[in-house]
């Protein structure tokens, strides 16, 4: 494994990225081969499909605790916690072509206004010139959305995304309400841990292929962890 902390914005928040995470990012992808075809979820914001892994999941399940093993220095080093837990794991896939998406799609987001949730990201099989981005809201400066900002976000937020047009598609840089502030380019067997609060956007090519078969599509494994 090869860590590095990296940092981003006025906030400075802390983003660990890891390469060569398992060794054998196939091996890992072909688990998520094994519990295809993956359930399309009503009411996630997320952009695609996605299959929770669940402790009937033996060999996939075993993958995520394992995960956690491996991941926890580096988390306990960079988030300065002591512990965490396991809230929720899946492996995903990007399946929306950009006209499909709805408006708050468009637009970066955060996950959860926890500061003590993070998100672990690992690139399993991954599309040219992919990746994910940080931003900072113009309007109101908010690069973390937390419970003091959030009336003040989200608000502006919808009013932000209820101006982009239909054919606007996925971010990709800066625009007339968010700045980008950073990326982490995907790249196989990568894996990134960042706070879930952090406004944050899939960069997501416009040819990239949004098949739901896991041997073609952009395919991570998705973890939130809560430190304590």
């Amino acid at each position: 494994m090869r860590p590095e902390l990296r940092r981003f914005g006025n906030s400075q928040s802390p983003v660990v990225v890891i390469d060569d995470f398992s060794g054998a990012p196939e091996d890992v992808a072909r688990l998520a081969d094994a519990l295809a075809p993956f359930p399309l979820i009503a009411g996630n914001h997320y952009p695609g499909v996605r299959r929770a892994i669940t402790e009937a999941d033996a060999e996939a399940n075993a993958h995520v605790l394992e995960t956690c093993r491996r991941a926890a220095p580096f988390i306990g080093g960079a988030f300065d916690v002591q512990d965490f837990e396991l809230v929720e794991a899946s492996f995903s896939l990007v399946t929306l072509h950009p006209a499909e998406l709805q408006p708050g799609q468009r637009a970066p987001h955060f996950d959860t206004p926890d500061p003590m949730q993070f998100a672990l990201l690992h690139h399993l099989r991954v599309p040219p010139g992919s990746g994910t981005a940080r931003y900072t809201h113009r309007a109101t400066g908010i690069e973390r959305v937390e419970a003091q900002n959030l009336a003040r976000f989200v608000p502006a937020a919808q009013a932000g995304a209820a101006m982009l047009s239909k054919d606007s598609g996925y971010m990709h840089g800066s625009d007339a309400f968010y700045e980008q502030i950073g990326a982490v380019e995907a790249v196989p067997d990568r894996v990134i841990i960042y706070h879930s609060n952090l406004l944050h956007s899939g960069i997501i090519p416009r040819d990239m292929s949004f098949s739901a078969d896991p041997c073609e599509g952009r395919l991570t494994a998705n973890l939130f962890l809560r430190g304590r």
